[in-house]
């Protein structure tokens, strides 16, 4: 195994620090149209790519939610900053959320905020949200190096030569767990805001 533990833990809380997201001000205040829209998502978002030839967004993607209804559909083949930042909560949402998960968080959303003329938008909402996360990363830091000091302590009466895996092992297996019980708690808070006729299916 070729992974120095020694700089393991460090190397992953820099990746942590690499996070950005897209800044609301970055997000360009006028209306693009296909081509350019995802160009900009490939740049923004390059960053959160495991392998350098994944997607970050397709058109047939793009097209796909339209059809859905995740996303408002374009305007005279333009997409608007709200249509952008719609396109950003998704993208985030689609690694972990189903398709009809992710209708039934963003369509009350789109419905009540999207073009909105009552003072508050997409925009606000997005802001919001962009200060609440990055304020997050630190908590998510802690946690990471208290579950690798887990992880490490584990295994001590394993054979030498098969330790290390195994606390690596032990490591992946608490992130994951904690990544599924949280995905319990989403998908729970997601059917209690579904429609009734959506719970009954």
């Amino acid at each position: 195994m070729n992974i120095d533990t020694e700089t393991l833990l460090q190397d992953l809380l820099d990746s942590l620090s690499k996070v950005d997201g897209v800044h609301p001000e970055d997000v360009p205040n006028i209306d693009l149209y296909m081509d350019q829209v995802t160009t900009f998502m490939d740049a923004r978002l390059a960053s959160s790519k495991r392998y350098e030839e994944d997607k970050i967004l397709t058109k047939t993607m793009i097209n796909n939610y339209a059809k859905n209804h995740l996303l408002p559909p374009p305007e005279k083949k333009k997409y608007s900053k709200e249509h952008m930042l719609v396109l950003i909560f998704i993208y985030y949402f689609k690694n972990i959320l189903s398709i009809n998960d992710i209708q039934t968080l963003l369509e009350p959303i789109t419905k009540k905020y999207f073009h909105s003329e009552d003072g508050f938008s997409i925009s606000d909402l997005y802001q919001e949200i962009f200060e609440l996360e990055r304020s997050e990363i630190g908590t998510v830091r802690e946690d990471v190096v208290k579950t690798f000091e887990a992880a490490r302590a584990s295994f001590t009466d394993a054979p030498e030569e098969d330790r290390e895996f195994l606390q690596i092992f032990s490591f992946i297996c608490m992130l994951s767990f904690d990544v599924y019980l949280k995905k319990q708690l989403i998908e729970e808070l997601i059917d209690k805001m579904a429609p009734e006729k959506n719970r009954q299916k």
